[in-house]
């Protein structure tokens, strides 16, 4: 169960949840991250993702996997861009469809979590000052710390 999709291309947020809402369930939680226009530190021009294809749809699947054995889960959606994206354009989209609303926001903050430690992309920020890939976060790893 569960759709995976990582693309250069945007997607549609309405259309996503439309999606989600043909499960026939009572709950739907969605997150959309969207490109800051900062860095750490100076303004942010462009942000560029790669990612270890079929690696990482296989990885998404799994954390999708595991929600589901986590939660009663009807259906979810997880759409993560690649490719070079500005500030405020849309870069992940999670969508979790279940009975309870508990049980959708604590299985989209999870997946969430998730994807942010687990998924294989790599991020270049370029700023007015180059260009530079960024580190794993501490604080991602913190997060990830409280679902074990």
């Amino acid at each position: 169960m569960g759709r995976v999709i990582v693309t250069e291309d945007d997607f549609d947020i309405g259309k996503e949840m439309d999606s989600l809402k043909q499960s026939g369930v009572g709950a739907i939680a969605s997150f959309v991250g969207i490109v800051r226009d900062y860095a750490e530190g100076p303004s942010l021009i462009a942000m560029t993702l790669e990612h270890y294809e079929g690696m990482t749809e296989q990885e998404i699947s799994n954390i999708i996997d595991i929600a589901c054995d986590r939660w009663p889960l009807a259906d979810v959606t997880v759409i993560h861009r690649i490719g070079r994206l500005l500030p405020h354009d849309n870069i992940v989209f999670v969508g979790t469809a279940s009975a309870h609303r508990e049980a959708a926001f604590e299985s989209a903050h999870f997946i969430m979590d998730y994807l942010k430690t687990k998924a294989p992309f790599w991020k270049q920020e370029e700023t007015e000052q180059g260009a530079s890939w960024v580190d794993a976060r501490e604080t991602d790893d913190t997060a990830l710390e409280k679902w074990r």
